[in-house]
């Protein structure tokens, strides 16, 4: 993510956020309050329908299309502000999501970018496509190192030689035999979320029957 965040208060002026907008070169911003929490977020589609009544706009900021119905309504005559133009229905992330999560919100969602909240709603970043997509062209052996030394090795305490892992174009097979059924769910969430995976194949198998020890009956009778 991106931790030096353009923002605006729900104070400014269109014609600060225009500039902002201008200047940084981004399509969209997030409202914060004093305590950086976030309010709603004001893109350039916000502001095109202001920007269309005559002399709203600034003389250098020249919207291409006109989309109207996203702005609230205001006293005529007066100077909008974000807190009259963001849009408050904001798609967000927390910053342990996985990136991979991350991608698929930004497609389902249609948005180019998501602000990154924490538990208090405060915004500590935001995380951009460019962001997304930089992660997905590690190296295939890279991310099998990843899987061998920090899922199998140290999260599962598993020996790594009981389990093959083919990574090919982002996706992972993982092959091989493991105590239980949990291991074996495990082993492909952890997969899942390391960065730079597309998708994992699981073709592991469980030596133990939990559900057969649950009931008392020895699974290798």
């Amino acid at each position: 993510m991106t931790a030096d965040v353009v923002w605006v208060r729900p104070t400014s002026p269109f014609a600060e956020i225009a500039r902002l907008l201008h200047e940084a070169e981004v399509r969209a911003v997030p409202v914060l309050d004093e305590d950086r929490r976030l309010l709603g977020v004001v893109s350039e589609a916000d502001l095109l329908p202001t920007a269309a009544e005559e002399g709203s706009a600034p003389r250098w900021w020249r919207p291409r299309h006109i989309r109207r119905g996203r702005h609230q309504p205001r006293a005529r005559g007066s100077t909008p502000v974000a807190a009259d133009l963001m849009t408050t229905d904001v798609v967000t992330v927390a910053p342990d999501l996985p990136l991979g999560a991350a991608a698929r919100r930004m497609r389902q969602q249609g948005v180019s970018w998501l602000p990154v909240v924490d538990a208090d709603g405060r915004v500590v970043g935001v995380l951009g496509r460019s962001d997304v997509l930089s992660v997905f062209l590690r190296d295939d052996e890279e991310i099998r190192r990843e899987i061998v030394d920090d899922v199998l090795k140290r999260m599962l305490v598993v020996d790594p030689d009981r389990v093959a892992v083919d990574v090919r174009g982002g996706v992972v097979t993982l092959s091989g035999e493991l105590d239980t059924h949990a291991e074996v769910e495990l082993a492909e969430l952890f997969a899942e979320r390391v960065d730079g995976v597309v998708g994992v194949e699981n073709r592991l198998r469980a030596a133990i029957d939990e559900t057969a020890t649950e009931y008392g009956i020895d699974p290798l009778s």
